[in-house]
This record gives C-alpha cells, structure tokens and sequence, in this order.
C-alpha cells in the first residue's frame, strides 16, 4: 500500500512539474535536427538553447504564450504555443534572421528586426517579378537598390547604394567576396538570376569577417542548396531586342548527405538594333555561355557540412556602328566597334563544423579560386586584363559564458594577380601583385529581448596598402513593440582599380591622365571613407492592414578618394587624389502595405547628396538624379487546387532631372544641357501559374516609350575629338517586351 502511494505522488509530482514545461524539437526544411538553437520566451530573458538531437525543455511563464526561435544562418520564427509537449518547429535557412509569424504567407522582401545590421532580405519569390536574367537585373523592384541605364555601347547596367557606386559595394556568393578588381563592370551580369536562392542587401559598414573594403554596404547572393533543390528546372526566354536565354538545372541527390545540381545557362543576341537611328546598336550582340556544378555534403549527426563549386562561364559582346564587321574593321577607322572577351574559371568550397558536445560552436573554412580574364577594345582603345585570385577564410565561433554572449574571430588571406594592359592616348602595363593577410574578431551582445549590437575589428596588412585597422559598431533597440531603431559606424579602405571599374569612358575620344604618381596604386593613394547610419522601422496597422514605415539616412565621408573628373574637359578625364571634400548623404523613407490578402504596394522617396571636389570646384555627382519616387504593386489571386495561379506586378520609377558632365567648350552641336530633365519609366509583369510544374510570364520594361536624345555625342564621327558614348541617363531602345515560361519536376 505504501508503495502505491510512494508511486502515485511521484506521478503526480511529474505530471504537475510537466503541466510547467514545454518540450519540442527543432529542425530545418530537410527535417534535421539543429544544435544549439536558441528557444525563449518573447519579451523575456527566459530562454534555453537545443542538445544535440535538437530537443529543448523549457518553463513555461506567466508573460506570454509566444515563443521565439532563432538559429545563425536560418530564419527566426514567432511561434504561438498551445501544447506543452511534441512541440515540433521548423526554421527556413538564410543568412539573415528575420521576424516571421508562421501563419502568416512568406514575404517576397522583408526588413529584418532581429538583425543587428540593417538587412533587407529578397527572397527568389521577389525575383520572379521581373525578367532577372541575371544579378544585375534582380533590383529593379527593390528601391534600396538604384540601377543605372545600360550605357550605349557596353550594354553594361551598373548599381548604386546609398549614391555611391557598386566598387564602394562589397558584393560576395555566400560571404565570399565574388564581384571586385577586374570583374567589378560586368562581373554582375555573369550571375543569373535563376540560381539565385536570395539576396541580403546590407546598408551601411558591414561585418569585418567578409573583409575590409565595404563602404556603402554590402550585398550577398545565395546560390540554390542541392539539398533543398528540385530534379530539374527550365526557364526559356526571350524578348522584343532579340534577346534569347536559357537557365537548367539538373540535381541529384545520391544519398542523405551527398546531392549535386548542375546549372547551365546560356544566352544570345543576334539581331541589331538601332531604335534611336544614331548608326550605333541600341544593345550588344554575343552570346554566353555559363555552367555551374555545385555539389553539398550533409553530415548533421556529426555536425558537418560542406559545399563545393565548379564554374565556367565564356561571354562575348560586340558593339558600335550597325555597320560595323569586326573580321574587317577591328582596331581601324573603317568604323567604329567594339569587342568584350571574358574568360571566366572559378573553384571555391566551403566547410563547417559544429562541435557536438558545444552546438553553440563551431568552425568554418572557405577558399576559392578565380581567374578573370578580358580581352577588349573600343574603337582605337585596347584594355585587356587577367586578375587570379585566391581567398582563403578561417572562421570560429563561440560563446563567452552564455549565448546572449557571442564572438566570431579568424584569419583570411587574399592574392591577386593582375596583368593589365591599357592603350589609349598612352600604352602601359599596369601588371602587379596584390596581397593581404588579415585577422578580425567580432563580438555580439544580445539580452534576448529588446537590445543587441556587433562590435568589430580587423587588423590587415597589404603589400600596397600598409598596415590598417578597420573598426565597425552595429545598434539595434526596440522602443516599443513593433519597432527597430538601428545606429552604424564603421570605416572602409580599397585599392581603386581605377580602369577596369570606368571602362565606359573607353568608348569615348576622351584622353586620360593620372595626375598624382607617388602612390602605390597607379600613382594614386587608398580610398578611405567612415560611413555613419540611422534606421527605424514601424509595423503597425493602418485601417486593419498590415503595415510598415522604413527612414533611413547614411553619411558617408572621404578621407581619400581615386577621384574621377569629367569635368574639366569634355575630351578628357582625370584620375587624382582627393584635394578637398567627397561625401555622400542619402536618405530614404519607405512605406509598404498590405490592403487585403495577396495585394502589396510598397513605396519610397530618396534623397541623395553627393559631392566632390573636382578641377572646376566643389560639384554634385554627375549622372545622379537628386530625388527619386519608387512605387512597387504586386497582386496575386488565391492558389487553385492544383496550383493554378494569376500574378501581377508593376513597378514605377521617377528619376529627377541629374546633372550632366560639362561640355560647355564643345562646339554648339556638341554641348549638352547642364541638367539632364526628368522621366519616369514603368515596368510591368504578368505571369500564369498552371500548375505546380508549369508558368508563363508576360512583361515589359519603359512602357511609357521614353528615349533619351542624342545618347551619343558626335555619333556621325566617332574618330572625331568630341565623340562621347558616356553620357546616358535614360533608355536608349525605348519599349521592351518579353515573354519566356518556367517548368518543374518537383
């Protein structure tokens, strides 16, 4: 008897203790268990982190019944609990750790609010809404991201963050820095658009761990997982200027750890076009040709992972008069063309591990290879360079006394090699070496409630650049619910490449000449910038729909810069150092909502303030509208049993009027006005979901038909000394339509 009773209060000991605990599990899309994430209690310091098979024990409280789930390099879920056991949670990886309601449809781009940095994250469901043939054209419906017009002869779309352009950007593949040196003009256009899994673009200094150069901010690009991938994908596309592309994926997966996806992509153009009648082409022909195999080993039990990738990409561009055949007139005056070869090998791996008896540490390797080479020509004027390059990362993470205490520290290693061969109005070869080692330590701080921030610093020392620090801070803080409030500091230095990050200005009768020759970099000194930062974030429900606010304003500030001027004569450009004051202020306020279920429209206004001291005196930044309007309006019907779907999206693009390089001591029919006018271009897109394997898409870009006029200075003469093919603030082809379809084997 008295062992029954013994027995019957232990159980109900137990079943008291377990009616004051929660157990779960937590795992990601593949349905593995993830060590070390972190489980607490929303808006308290009550929290635990997962053992080794991912299960977590945890009391319950009286404050909420909301329980917050995070995990580096996966998605942070709110999750509403209504059991107390078998509770089983499952986080999305990306880099970025982002609020999500699980109820709720996954955004297409969100801001981040658990973030220490500010972070805006597209996922591939955003990229879809346009065309995205390749990276460079996968901002057009995100307004932190500014895209330039192609210019006429290159065809090459440059970005810009916060007003300055893509070499102030540090733009790495899954944090290992991939677009820089000779491949900072085109190396955008060499990704397509459908390998890209997502997109984190970072305002502001970025971490010290991806390395010393970002100014502006960083943009990072995942490649699809072959783990997560599907069998096999076909996208076929094709537009109005005789554009033709096509993107396949093939994978396999060999066992539970091993898969593999092979992607292919190619694309043409044949067909001239001249739209403007200017005797130039409106877009170069050639072709590309790139290849991807990418392979992924999963060993979660003994907290392993690695990647690896082979990549070879060959592209080919010709421009310049309609009439012009490079077999004949390459290199004379017969006509005017132009030619550009790239040559592209890549071979990178990545690999982590996680300590079993320690989820919350682990240790990280990455390495990769690139060899850049481009052969070239614009008219008379030769660039040919060849960068190899080799990156080696080394990070570890941990703990210091609990998880609210984090750190990141290592080593890395960067070589480049560069034979560069520049002929214009002189011959030179600017072949050199380039190398840096580095080591840095990051730490992170956060209360698990309403404040964290990341202070780092890296210590690099370069053949070129000396010996440097590089500090950076990062604060967030939430106010009140719903929230963010974000402050950034930190500094960037860079080793300008000056010709191969201004290789429009080839096409050009322009003569160049380097002003300073003590330097270490084609005479020239570092570019060195501190960039400041403020940032809020305001959800809230506005006539009961979902809602939210965005201002942001950055500063960034010149110590040095490799100052470009156009200015000082149209038929020259000088390259110098910084003699006075270069800065950069950009403000931007963006409003997004969510009417009804599946209807978004999302809004901003940036102001942007950039100047230089040039030859002719303090000036703004040519080519940079002060004021931009951005408006984003997507629309999608509800899913249909068998996945039948309609989407619609349109995007709206005001550019005010910019101000143009001074050509006031050309001859008459040369000058161009001081301020280039105003135009808004739209684009728009339709696409029909049959089911879940097939798609067909619609769109078009500029419906609106705008032109700019005379893109091309002296387009009648273009071995004469005024001619200029630099100048472009607008479309030069006018109307663009296109139609391409997607298929499945899920």
């Amino acid at each position: 008897m008295y062992n029954k009773i013994t027995a019957l209060l232990l159980f109900f000991v137990s079943f008291v203790q377990a009616q004051d605990e929660i157990k779960g599990k937590i795992i990601d899309e593949n349905n593995e268990v993830l060590l070390g994430a972190n489980v607490f209690w929303f808006n308290t310091s009550v929290g635990t982190t997962t053992d080794i098979n991912g299960n977590f024990t945890l009391k319950k409280v009286d404050e909420t019944t909301s329980l917050v789930v995070s995990y580096i390099g996966y998605k942070t879920q709110k999750v509403e609990i209504t059991s107390t056991e078998n509770i089983t949670i499952k986080l999305e990886a990306v880099t970025t750790l982002n609020e999500v309601t699980v109820s709720k449809t996954k955004k297409s781009t969100e801001h981040s609010k658990f973030q220490v940095t500010n972070v805006h994250t597209m996922e591939q469901k955003e990229l879809l809404k346009a065309a995205c043939c390749n990276l460079s054209e996968s901002f057009s419906t995100n307004p932190s991201i500014d895209v330039n017009f192609s210019d006429a002869v290159t065809g090459n779309k440059q970005i810009k963050m916060l007003g300055l352009t893509s070499p102030y950007i540090l733009i790495a593949e899954e944090n290992i820095p991939s677009v820089r040196g000779a491949s900072q003009a085109y190396g955008l256009s060499f990704v397509p658009g459908t390998w890209v899994e997502s997109i984190q673009i970072t305002k502001g200094a970025g971490s010290v761990i991806n390395g010393y150069e970002s100014i502006s901010g960083q943009i990072n690009y995942e490649i699809l997982k072959p783990s997560n991938d599907i069998p096999f994908f076909l996208n076929v596309y094709g537009s109005q200027d005789s554009r033709f592309e096509l993107n396949t994926h093939f994978n396999q997966k060999y066992s539970d750890k091993l898969s593999s996806t092979l992607f292919v992509h190619g694309n043409t153009r044949q067909s001239k076009n001249d739209m403007n009648n200017d005797g130039f082409l409106d877009n170069p022909i050639g072709k590309q040709i790139n290849i991807l195999n990418r392979w992924q080993y999963n060993d979660v039990e003994n907290g392993f992972v690695s990647f690896l990738n082979l990549r070879y990409m060959k592209d080919e561009k010709q421009s310049g008069q309609v009439n012009f055949n490079p077999k004949l007139d390459r290199l004379t005056t017969n006509a005017w063309g132009s030619e550009i070869n790239t040559e592209k090998i890549e071979l990178s791996n990545k690999i982590g591990y996680v300590f079993p008896d320690m989820p919350y540490q682990s240790i990280g390797f990455q390495n990769s290879f690139q060899s850049h080479k481009q052969d070239s020509y614009f008219g008379l004027n030769q660039y040919n360079i060849h960068q190899k390059s080799y990156y080696s990362n080394l990070i570890f993470n941990s703990i210091i006394s609990n998880t609210r205490n984090k750190f990141a520290t290592g080593v890395n290693f960067n070589y480049d090699s560069y034979d560069e061969l520049v002929a214009v109005n002189f011959t030179k070869d600017f072949s050199r070496i380039d190398n840096s080692v580095g080591a840095f330590f990051e730490y992170t701080y956060d209360n698990l409630d309403n404040f964290s921030l990341v202070a780092g610093a890296r210590v690099d020392n370069h053949n070129r650049l000396g010996t440097f620090v590089t500090p950076r801070l990062h604060i967030r803080y939430n106010p009140w619910k719903e929230a963010v409030v974000r402050a950034s500091v930190g500094r960037g230095k860079r080793a300008a490449n000056i010709f191969a990050e201004n290789q429009q200005l080839f096409a050009s009768s322009r003569n160049f000449s380097i002003l300073n020759n003590d330097g270490k970099l084609y005479g020239l000194n570092p570019e060195i910038a501190w960039n400041y930062g403020l940032s809020f974030i305001q959800s809230f429900k506005l006539f009961g729909a979902d809602s939210e606010i965005v201002l942001d304003y950055y500063r960034s500030d010149f110590e040095n810069q490799a100052v470009v001027d156009l200015d000082f004569s149209p038929q020259q450009v000088l390259f110098s150092n910084l003699n006075g004051k270069s800065f950069a202020n950009s403000f931007q306020a963006e409003f997004s909502i969510e009417p009804f279920k599946h209807f978004n429209i999302k809004s901003a206004y940036k102001y942007y303030d950039v100047q230089t001291q040039f030859a002719a005196g303090q000036l703004q930044r040519a080519l940079q509208a002060k004021h931009r309007f951005f408006t984003n309006v997507s629309f999608e019907t509800h899913i249909k049993e068998k996945g039948q779907q309609w989407k619609f999206d349109a995007t709206y693009n005001l550019l005010g009027k910019q101000r143009l390089p001074n050509t006031s001591s050309n001859i008459p029919e040369y000058r161009l006005v001081e301020y280039a006018p105003s135009f808004a271009v739209v684009n728009a897109q339709i696409t029909r979901t049959f089911s879940g394997t097939f798609e067909v898409y619609i769109g078009g870009e500029n419906l609106g038909n705008y032109k700019q006029n005379n893109a091309i200075v002296s387009a009648e003469n273009p071995f004469g000394t005024y001619f200029d093919s630099s100048m472009i603030y607008g479309p030069v082809f006018g109307q663009m339509y296109y139609a391409g379809l997607r298929f499945k084997i899920k």
